[in-house]
């Protein structure tokens, strides 16, 4: 029987409730990360080991090595007796047997035991992805025995037939959606907290769209979170004819980065832990590797990002200037046109506001930035659309192929987009909705003004602007208020008021009526 989506997210979900309000949803998630990802790769195990043994019957040892061309090989897990160093349990590193093991004393050893030996026989794909996760640690789920209940549910609930993802049963494309919703819901209850790893699905899925990723594109988020918005970007491309990468600071962000990218089938993607803008790990002789698209949602106004450092950069990224210390916004955008491809690639970023028209080094980095006439669109969004934060973003658009010598050399206009009243409200938070962005898409694409929504400014307009890009000097949104009809408000008010007589005779004549 095939599984829906709805009852694998719900399930999935559900199997939260064990942690849910004794550990802090920014850290719990990535129990429940791992453990999913552990059960995805047991079930396509398991379904593959019975294909297997219906056609080689009872023969283990050719079963096994059939199963050693699968995309994950589960090993054998040695449980060894901490003083002697003896074996004293031996088990197919899997699910499962944690499953059967599950009333153990110390299940939460167990636990580690199999990531350690899932890691150890996938080096090549898994180095590194569970180190940040300690299934028996006292600080993150309680003393033995309340991390053993614990634990023990956690096992149980993943045991449901709900979340049996054999290959037979579910698509790779409903575990991918399972995965990024629960990052969603972590995320709406981590608030402030979620801001490192998550980006709303909606504005991850108009950055992707404007960034306009082709077939054959090298795609880059160098601040990549859980992988969201390289999810999208590689969805709009449309096949399979992409190659992604990634970076990201955050050790446990990076691990949920991976495993985002193999439960959506993205093996060969290169995500690397590192920081993008003192040592970028997206290097090849010596050079920042260049990218046809790159999209990213940085760090808000990030303190303390190396400024003292960027002086000095080895690749050369901030000859337009150093952007404030306290404020990383101009250095990720510099990164990220710096490893655009030149003449040719395109970059799409979330920004704050004060982006737009903050002055001193930043105002100077801005009109290199339009002089260099890379500057394709500027579009405002509404507030409230993030849980981490209620202020209101814009995305820029860089393009590169207006360089001189690439194939928009001649376009010299900037398109202006004030989408800040088009959203679905929200209790917490606010969305766009898919109208929302197709109209902004297809105003980018189109280049036309449109009366109190986008216009497409000049460079002259921008320059007498002093380079300050803030969106109502560009699109006017004023609404005059409607001319009052005093003759009609005067007849309207005659009219009350010969109500209001009648009614209240009325109501006398009902009042004498009333026995007193």
């Amino acid at each position: 029987m095939k599984i829906d989506q709805k009852d694998i997210n719900n399930a999935a979900w559900a199997a939260c409730d064990t942690f849910r309000g004794v550990v802090d949803p920014a850290q719990y998630k990535d129990y429940i990360l791992v453990m999913l990802f552990v059960k995805y790769i047991s079930d396509v195990w398991k379904d593959h080991y019975e294909v297997y043994r219906k056609q080689y019957g009872d023969d283990d040892i050719r079963i096994r090595r059939k199963l050693e061309r699968e995309r994950f090989v589960l090993p054998f897990a040695e449980l060894k007796n901490h003083e002697t160093g003896e074996v004293e349990d031996r088990f197919l590193a899997d699910f499962y047997s944690l499953y059967e093991r599950r009333g153990a004393a110390n299940i939460g050893e167990l636990i580690n035991i199999v990531l350690d030996a899932i890691e150890e026989a996938n080096k090549a794909k898994l180095e590194g992805v569970f180190r940040n996760i300690d299934f028996n640690s006292e600080a993150n789920l309680g003393k033995t025995k309340d991390r053993n209940r614990r634990l023990k549910t956690l096992l149980e609930d993943f045991n449901k037939s709900q979340l049996d993802m054999s290959p037979s049963r579910v698509s790779e494309d409903v575990i991918g959606n399972t995965y990024i919703y629960l990052i969603e819901r972590f995320a709406t209850d981590a608030g402030k907290k979620a801001g490192e790893f998550y980006t709303p699905h909606k504005v991850s899925e108009l950055v992707a769209k404007l960034a306009k990723p082709k077939p054959g594109n090298r795609i880059c988020d160098p601040t990549c979170g859980s992988a969201g918005l390289l999810i999208e970007a590689a969805r709009e491309v449309g096949d399979k004819n992409f190659a992604l990468f990634g970076m990201e600071s955050n050790g446990s962000t990076w691990a949920l980065a991976r495993m985002n990218m193999f439960l959506h089938g993205a093996d060969s993607a290169r995500i690397e832990w590192c920081d993008t803008l003192v040592s970028p790990a997206l290097v090849e002789n010596d050079r920042l590797m260049k990218f046809d698209r790159v999209v990213a949602n940085p760090p808000f106004s990030l303190d303390k990002w190396g400024a003292e450092e960027a002086e000095s950069d080895r690749y050369n990224r901030f000859w337009r200037g150093v952007p404030p210390k306290s404020k990383g916004d101009w250095a990720f955008i510099s990164h990220m046109i710096e490893a655009a491809l030149e003449k040719e690639g395109r970059i799409s970023v979330v920004v704050p506001h004060g982006v737009l028209f903050r002055g001193a080094a930043e105002g100077r980095i801005r009109e290199k930035v339009i002089e260099e006439n890379l500057l394709d669109a500027v579009i405002g969004l509404p507030g409230n659309l993030f849980p981490t934060t209620s202020i209101p973003v814009a995305i820029l658009v860089f393009d590169r192929s207006r360089e001189k010598g690439g194939a928009n050399q001649d376009r010299k206009d900037v398109i202006f987009i004030d989408a800040s009243r088009d959203y679905l409200p929200g209790k917490n938070q606010n969305a766009l909705s898919d109208e929302h962005i197709q109209k902004i898409v297809e105003t980018v694409d189109t280049r036309l003004d449109i009366d109190k929504y986008a216009h497409v400014a000049t460079l002259e307009e921008i320059r007498e602007n002093d380079f300050n890009l803030n969106i109502p000097r560009y699109v006017d949104t004023f609404e005059e208020e409607a001319e009052i009809d005093i003759d009609a408000v005067q007849v309207e008010i005659e009219q009350l008021e010969k109500e209001l007589v009648e009614v209240r005779a009325r109501m006398a004549v009902m009042l004498k009526e009333i026995e007193r």
